[in-house]
């Protein structure tokens, strides 16, 4: 008896560590563009950018990943080998990233930036599902340890990059060029470590109906029935307009702090810093209660607070209120994402979660590319202040969506 509980003690000790080697690998996926969107100020003067060509940018790398990652996905379900897709993942979102600094042509930048969307769409559909299947009873709080990886990153990396520039004077070139080398430490790592662990013998594999491995072929056929999933694209959608919100945020709050309020790169570091912060409390908070409470619950409460927060902003205008509600909104804003692929994986059969989170990843990165060109756009025309009140609209948009999104089987049997 003792031998059986240690073995299993042992299992789930393992399990664990599995969980903080792909939370620290999703903190460097974030690293990277939380870098990248400190540095657009710095890059739009040197390049003389307006505001919708720095939108386009990003818009690119988003493009790029809604066209790859239902395909990513695809991929991620059909192969065993999940430690090289998350080792080569993370190091073909780094690689570009180290080509920018050497980029003297905005069509380089936007090149690169598209190629980050393609290795970007192999993380989240591997890592997410996987987790998933080893914690099912606590999806949710295992999703918001991995998403504070990724706030983690989001929050640290800006502080980094403001701090070598301001502090050792290097320029935007040297900050995006030295960033590759903890993204291929850790690449490495995750292929030494977890690859041992995901290499694992066929015979060992689930034998369930809905946890078999599948080849390329069953998932192409299961795609139909996949996309009949009323919840799957209810959730899909209203992803898209949240990630429209918070990508529309990510590129533009730099922009109006750096411009509007001018603050040196180093506060502006700062401040993108406190946001990410308060998504890192947010996110433990929010997946536990998902798990105890229902995922609909707190991601409309959620969702709700972020557009008052994002209204109160608009006319905080250029007053110091303004950076304080900063973390109010980083704090709601970031609470909703592990939910919802939380909310996704139960709506969907374990064997298609890599399909079903690239196809969320896929439309909600039409989302993220719609956001900053249009912000841009906006900006231009009307001012960077006039992008908020868009992003304000697009999360209604997207609580609405799940305010009238129907019942998974999990909430009809507690219903019931």
């Amino acid at each position: 008896m003792t031998a059986v509980a240690s073995a299993g003690e042992s299992r789930a000790e393992r399990s664990f560590l599995e969980v903080w080697i792909i939370t620290i690998g999703h903190a460097l996926t974030h690293w990277y563009p939380a870098t990248f969107y400190v540095l657009l100020p710095l890059i739009g003067v040197e390049m003389g950018l307006s505001n919708t060509e720095i939108g386009l940018i990003m818009t690119a790398q988003y493009a790029a990943g809604a066209i790859s990652n239902l395909p990513g996905g695809i991929i991620v379900d059909s192969v065993g080998r999940k430690g090289l897709l998350l080792a080569l993942s993370l190091f073909w979102i780094g690689v570009p990233y180290f080509l920018m600094g050497f980029s003297q042509a905005y069509w380089m930048l936007v090149l690169c930036s598209a190629l980050i969307g393609v290795g970007n769409n192999l993380w989240h559909p591997t890592a997410i599902p996987w987790l998933g299947r080893r914690f099912p009873e606590r999806k949710g709080l295992v999703m918001a340890y991995h998403g504070m990886g990724g706030n983690v990153g989001d929050a640290l990396a800006p502080l980094a990059a403001g701090a070598l520039i301001a502090w050792l004077a290097l320029t935007w070139r040297d900050v995006v060029i030295l960033n590759i080398l903890p993204g291929v430490v850790m690449a490495v790592a995750i292929l030494w470590y977890l690859g041992k662990l995901t290499a694992e013998p066929k015979k060992n594999a689930p034998a369930s109906a809905d946890g078999k491995q599948l080849t390329s072929g069953e998932v192409m056929r299961a795609l139909p029935q996949l996309f009949k999933n009323k919840v799957l694209m209810f959730l899909c959608v209203s992803s898209a307009f949240r990630s429209m919100t918070q990508n529309g945020i990510m590129v533009f709050l730099p922009l109006y702090l750096a411009k509007d309020l001018g603050y040196s790169i180093w506060w502006v570091g700062v401040a993108m810093f406190v946001l990410q912060a308060a998504g890192f409390i947010a996110a433990p908070v929010a997946g536990h209660m998902s798990d105890k409470m229902g995922r609909r619950n707190v991601i409309m409460s959620a969702m709700i607070m972020t557009g008052v927060v994002l209204f109160a902003m608009v006319f905080a205008g250029k007053s110091p209120i303004f950076v304080a509600f900063v973390a109010v909104l980083g704090f709601f804003l970031f609470a909703i994402r592990p939910v919802l692929q939380a909310w996704l994986l139960d709506a969907t059969p374990r064997n298609l979660g890599g399909t079903a989170i690239g196809a969320m990843f896929g439309i909600q990165a039409v989302g993220s590319l719609i956001g900053p060109l249009v912000c841009g756009l906006i900006a231009d025309k009307y001012g960077l202040l006039s992008a908020f009140w868009f992003l304000a609209v697009t999360i209604i948009i997207a609580n609405l969506l799940v305010f009238f999104m129907p019942q998974t089987p999990q909430e009809a049997a507690k219903a019931g």
